[in-house]
């Protein structure tokens, strides 16, 4: 036994290790008839329904499940196999166990946000393709650390928005197809940012590795509600509602006004403007504006739902006319999803053709990015300067200390 425990920690050290000292890996470039393999990483709430996802895809394989939760992990390997109809599903409750498997083509990661960065950089460093639920990091620099590794590595990286196109597609064929003149302001409708975090402490479960599930965050005792999909309030572990849907109706308001590429040079907060959110202002002119928030999170106010996008003829909103019927969006084609079977399909598509996704990493660390900062402005209570170029704030060092966070050893970038 002991001989048995050492292997295994030296084992694991080395995978964590790959983390911060890569290796060269080559490129998978699969057949025609080539089995996709993947291994699902976070199998709870998000993660089951995405696992059902894949699952339909008859040249995917679910080879292995991996939750620090037990009856998660169970169920999700119950599921599995259900599907297949074998016993072959391997169960994990660590994940860099699932990653060091040869057999294993691509990652899909459900996890808590304050995970995301680093289970995906070293999933890509193991020569792994990642889809990685939204949003995909809980600061700043992960992302660009994220597309940097991608890059390097030649992975295909799929971030979790799916409703940015899958759900609001009216109004991208809308704004692009000039239906309200030239583009000048949008509105967004989100909750707000996350706070500390004051549970009280709980007893542990058998049940439940704790301590992996807090992974790089600072450690705290046992809450219930952490583990059980209440971890989106606080700021170790997530950036709250700014965030979580943000990184939907942020990306969608990115993608309409063409800004998905780039990002903010000013984020106004209502301390100087006396609006009821953060305005964000792009070196073109345009403006996003976040629509306040309770002291519960929630949106309130501001016009329209959701999003509103406003221009030189006019302006639309999730209401659609004055009837609250949506018009008939003009039949113009814009780029979206790859392949088929939506966005899942897009996905898999890219595994084979190693295109760039719809939501490839340096879009979705774009629009992350929107979130964040908005979320260091409310923190801060007031204005921020941006340079998208260098990703730095500008003449704030008190905010720039923002942009990262430590993390707790050995879960090091």
């Amino acid at each position: 036994m002991k001989n048995n425990a050492t292997t295994r920690r030296r084992f694991l050290g080395q995978v964590a290790g790959a983390i911060s000292f890569p290796l060269f890996v080559q490129s998978k470039v699969f057949g025609a008839n080539d089995r996709i393999n993947m291994g699902f990483i976070g199998t709870g709430n998000q993660g089951r329904r995405d696992l059902r996802g894949f699952m339909n895809f008859p040249e995917v394989r679910a080879v292995a499940v991996c939750d620090v939760r037990s009856e998660y992990l169970n169920s999700a390997r119950d599921r599995v196999n259900k599907k297949y109809g074998n016993k072959d599903c391997r169960t994990y409750k660590d994940w860099r166990e699932v990653i060091a498997r040869d057999d294993i083509d691509a990652i899909h990661i459900a996890t808590p946000d304050h995970w995301h960065a680093v289970i995906s950089i070293a999933a890509m460093k193991a020569g792994k393709d990642v889809f990685c639920q939204k949003p995909e990091t809980l600061t700043i620099r992960e992302g660009r650390e994220m597309v940097k590794v991608a890059r390097r590595y030649n992975r295909v990286f799929s971030g979790g928005s799916q409703r940015v196109w899958g759900y609001y597609n009216w109004f991208h064929k809308m704004v692009y197809g000039g239906r309200i003149g030239q583009l000048e302001e949008a509105w967004v409708t989100v909750g707000g940012p996350s706070g500390p975090c004051n549970l009280k402490p709980e007893p542990v479960p058998a049940s439940v590795d704790w301590d992996m599930w807090l992974g790089p965050a600072p450690w705290r005792p046992y809450a219930e509600k952490l583990v059980n999909r209440g971890f989106r309030p606080y700021m170790d572990y997530s950036g709250g509602a700014t965030t979580d849907f943000g990184c939907h109706v942020f990306g969608t308001a990115l993608f309409c006004c063409k800004l998905h590429k780039t990002g903010p040079v000013e984020v106004l907060n209502p301390v100087d403007t006396g609006e009821q959110g953060n305005t964000y202002v792009f070196e073109n002119g345009i403006k996003i504006h976040h629509r306040g928030y309770d002291k519960q999170g929630r949106a309130r106010g501001g016009r329209g739902n959701l999003l509103t996008f406003k221009g030189s003829e006019g302006e639309i909103s999730e209401r659609g006319d004055k009837d609250g019927k949506k018009e008939k969006p003009p039949k113009i084609y814009i780029p979206n999803y790859k392949g088929h079977g939506g966005f899942f399909g897009d996905f898999v598509h890219c595994l084979r053709t190693r295109e760039k996704p719809f939501r490839d990493i340096e879009i979705a660390h774009r629009t992350a990015t929107v979130c964040h900062l908005g979320n260091i402005s409310y923190w801060l209570n007031r204005s921020l300067k941006w340079d998208p170029v260098k990703e730095e704030i500008i003449g704030d060092p008190e905010a720039s200390r923002w942009l990262d966070r430590s993390k707790r050893e050995p879960w090091t970038l």
